[in-house]
C-alpha cells in the first residue's frame, strides 16, 4: 500500500480518535469550572464538601470504567465500545443539567465517567491496531494530544458561559452525541471478527461439529494479566501509571497554589498553570517521534527521570520571570507525556487481544492516583509545608515510576503458543 493511500486510509480514526480524547480533555476541567460558581451560589445546595465529593466521586466512575468496561473492548470490538461508551457518557451528562441536588449531581457524575472511563483505553487501543508498525509511540502521544486540547478548550468555554453552569454540561453531551453516528459510520472494526472453523472429520467417521472461534485466541480477561510472563510487566506499569496521573492531576489542580506558597503573585500561578500544559503538547510530540526512533522504553525511562529533576528544581525559587516560565514550561513537556509514553509502551507489550485489557489496568489503576496526588498535595498545603514539600513529593513519585519500569522487560513476545520475556535492556 502506498504512503497516502495509507495516510487516506487512517484519516478518519486518527481525527475520531482524538476527537474522543477532547471529550476526556472537556471532562477533566469541566468540573473545576463550575465549582466555584456552585459554591459561590450554593445551587443544588452545594459547598466544599459536595464540591470535594462530586470531583472525587467522579473520578471514580471513570477509573472503574477503565478497570472493567475498557477490557469489553476485546470482546465486544474497539468501535462498538467506543460509541456505546460516548452515547453512555453523552447521556449522563446531559442529565446533570437536570439534577435537582448535590447527590443526584454526583451520581449522574459518576455514571458519565463510567462511560468515559473506558473511552481512554479503547481508542488507544484503536490506535495501536490500526496504526503502521513502528508508529505506536506516535500514534499514541498524538492521540493524547486531544486530551489537553479539550482541557484548554474548556477552559476558554468557560470564561464565554460562566457563571450559567448548565451551559457547560449541554455543550460536553451535545458534542458527544454529534460524534457518535461519526464514530458508527466512519471507524472501521480493527480486532478479526469471531470465525467458524471448518468441520473436521473424527477418526470413527462422525463429523465434528462447527466450533465459533475467535481469530486473536481466547477471549482475554484480567486473569491473563496474572500468568506468566505478564505479572511483572503488569506490575511495573500500573505502578508507572498511578505515579504518573499523581502527577498530572496533582499538579493541574494545585499548581498555582503551590508557586503562591512560594512567593508568586497567584496571577503568576495560573499563567504558570497554562505554560505547563502548553509544554505537555509540545513534549507530546517530541515523546513520541523520539519514542518510535529509539525504542519506548528507553525514552520513558529519560522522560520520568528528567520529570524528577526539574520537579525538584522548581522547589528552588526563581527570581527571572522568563526563566521561570522556561523551567516550568520543560517540566510540562517532560511530566505529562511521561505518562502517555507509559499507555504507549503497554501497547506494544501486550498482543492486541489483551490491549484493551492491559491499557484499561493501566489506566484504571492509574486514576487511583489521580484521585491520591490532589489529595496529598491539599493535605501539605493545609499543613502549611505545600512549598517546597510539594515538589519534592512529586519528584519522588518521579523516581518511583523509574524504578517500576526498569523492571519491566524490553519486549513481550509470543511465539508457537509459548509467551517469552526478553529481559530488561
Amino acid at each position: 500500500m502506498s504512503t497516502t493511500s495509507l495516510e487516506n486510509k487512517s484519516r478518519w480514526p486518527v481525527w475520531l480518535c482524538w476527537l474522543a480524547m477532547v471529550l476526556d480533555g472537556f471532562d477533566l476541567v469541566v468540573l473545576g469550572t463550575v465549582i466555584p460558581t456552585l459554591i459561590k451560589t450554593q445551587d443544588l445546595g452545594f459547598d466544599a464538601v459536595g464540591a470535594t465529593f462530586a470531583a472525587t466521586i467522579s473520578l471514580v466512575g471513570v477509573g472503574l470504567g477503565a478497570l472493567f468496561i475498557a477490557p469489553l473492548s476485546d470482546r465486544f470490538g474497539r468501535r462498538n465500545l467506543l460509541v456505546a461508551c460516548v452515547t453512555w457518557f453523552s447521556i449522563f451528562t446531559i442529565a446533570v443539567v437536570f439534577a435537582p441536588n448535590v447527590a443526584v449531581f454526583s451520581v449522574f457524575r459518576l455514571l458519565a465517567g463510567l462511560g468515559l472511563g473506558a473511552c481512554l483505553p479503547a481508542a488507544l487501543a484503536y490506535m495501536n491496531d490500526y496504526a503502521p508498525a513502528g508508529s505506536a509511540g506516535k500514534s499514541t502521544t498524538r492521540t493524547m494530544t486531544g486530551y489537553h486540547a479539550g482541557a484548554v478548550a474548556t477552559a476558554f468555554l468557560a470564561l464565554m458561559v460562566i457563571p450559567d453552569w448548565r451551559v457547560m454540561f449541554v455543550i460536553g453531551g451535545v458534542a458527544g452525541f454529534v460524534l457518535v453516528p461519526f464514530l458508527w459510520f466512519k471507524l472501521p472494526e480493527t480486532l478479526p471478527a469471531v470465525i467458524t472453523l471448518p468441520a473436521v472429520s473424527k477418526p470413527d467417521g462422525q463429523e465434528a461439529a462447527r466450533e465459533a472461534a475467535p481469530a486473536v485466541e481466547e477471549r482475554a480477561s484480567f486473569r491473563d494479566l496474572g500468568r506468566k510472563p505478564y505479572p511483572l510487566v503488569a506490575a511495573g506499569v500500573a505502578v508507572a501509571s498511578f505515579m504518573g496521573l499523581l502527577l498530572v492531576y496533582g499538579l493541574n489542580t494545585w499548581l498555582p497554589q503551590l508557586m503562591s506558597s512560594a512567593g508568586y503573585t497567584l496571577s503568576a500561578g495560573l499563567s504558570l498553570l497554562l505554560v505547563l500544559n502548553v509544554g505537555a503538547v509540545v513534549g507530546l510530540v517530541a515523546a513520541g517521534i523520539l519514542a518510535d526512533k529509539h525504542g519506548t522504553k528507553k525514552i520513558v525511562l529519560l522522560w520520568f527521570a528528567l520529570s524528577a529533576v526539574f520537579l525538584a528544581a522548581l522547589s528552588v525559587k526563581i527570581q527571572n520571570e522568563l526563566l521561570l516560565n522556561a523551567a516550568v514550561f520543560v517540566t510540562g513537556v517532560f511530566v505529562f507525556s511521561s505518562q502517555v509514553l507509559v499507555y504507549a509502551w503497554v501497547s506494544q507489550l501486550f498482543p492486541a487481544r489483551l490491549r484493551g485489557t492491559a491499557l484499561g489496568f493501566a489506566a484504571g489503576v492509574g486514576r487511583l492516583g489521580a484521585i491520591l496526588g490532589p489529595a496529598v498535595t491539599g493535605t501539605l498545603v493545609a499543613a502549611g509545608v505545600a512549598y517546597p514539600w510539594g515538589f519534592y513529593v512529586f519528584a519522588a513519585a518521579a523516581v518511583l515510576a523509574v524504578a517500576a519500569l526498569v523492571l519491566v522487560p524490553q519486549a513481550v513476545t509470543a511465539a508457537a503458543g509459548k509467551r517469552t520475556a526478553v529481559g530488561p535492556s
